[in-house]
């Protein structure tokens, strides 16, 4: 249960807060009415979007209504080609901005090229009968994703159909980014490769550290189960959402550190 005291307000909850985050945001709600807009808020604040699932140029959702059946909701982001983003990145002598964005930043020479800059780069469906260009439900669903990108930028890569690790490759087949950057093994002669390949006896090349797959725990868990779980272990049906909110923030901890 949490540590906060009786009484207290719960945290507001955020979206849109950084360049990215706020870019992605605003070009899902432009057009929007101010009653979807507030609707699309509030159902944000309260947690009705459930089963986010953010894969490689597609997102999709569930976001409970105004009817008992929740709504299915897809956002299909307008793809980015990565080999002519490192191109220009390269051109621009800006490759520095992928090891900048590998520690959590998001760097505008990057930003600049691969940011959604209108509504047509986001097309969205849902099953609800609204029949305005964006429904409350895909309006939440696209804050959800903008809370994401705030907390961890490469979920825009993602996003837009591509990822880190395949920029940065792209960036060392140019010469770019942490080829200038890397060592080699023989720069000195107790550098960490040589002494990895003497402790292994055959002086042969270390492979390199596998990449693993960036995975944000809340999206990925079935909520109602979790729901079920906090409950049994003594959170109140008031608390729940604060909860959630807690479990966020501590696996938003544990994926920068």
């Amino acid at each position: 249960m949490s540590a906060r005291r009786k009484g207290s307000r719960p945290p507001v909850r955020g979206y849109g807060l950084t360049p990215w985050g706020r870019a992605f945001a605003a070009v899902v709600e432009a057009g929007a009415d101010h009653r979807h807009l507030t609707g699309a808020r509030r159902y944000f604040r309260d947690h009705h979007v459930e089963s986010l699932v953010v894969a490689p140029g597609e997102i999709t959702a569930s976001v409970r209504g105004s009817q008992l059946d929740p709504f299915q909701v897809v956002l299909i982001p307008r793809p980015i080609d990565p080999a002519t983003v490192v191109a220009l990145l390269v051109a621009a002598g800006e490759t520095d901005a992928l090891l900048a964005l590998a520690r959590g930043d998001q760097p505008s020479a990057l930003g600049e090229l691969i940011t959604p800059t209108e509504s047509a780069d986001v097309t969205s469906a849902c099953t609800c009968p609204d029949e305005a260009p964006r429904c409350i439900h895909v309006l939440a669903t696209a804050f959800e994703v903008s809370a994401q990108i705030d907390r961890q930028p490469t979920v825009l890569l993602r996003v837009l159909g591509t990822d880190l690790p395949d920029l940065l490759a792209l960036a060392r087949g140019r010469g770019g980014a942490d080829d200038a950057a890397a060592p080699t093994a023989a720069a000195t002669p107790d550098s960490p490769q040589q002494v990895e390949a003497a402790y292994f006896g055959d002086h042969a090349a270390v492979p390199a550290v596998p990449t693993v797959p960036s995975v944000n725990p809340p999206t990925e868990l079935d909520l109602g189960a979790l729901r079920s779980a906090l409950r049994a272990s003594g959170v109140g049906a008031t608390e729940l959402g604060e909860a959630l909110d807690d479990l966020a923030e501590l696996y938003a901890v544990l994926r920068e550190s």
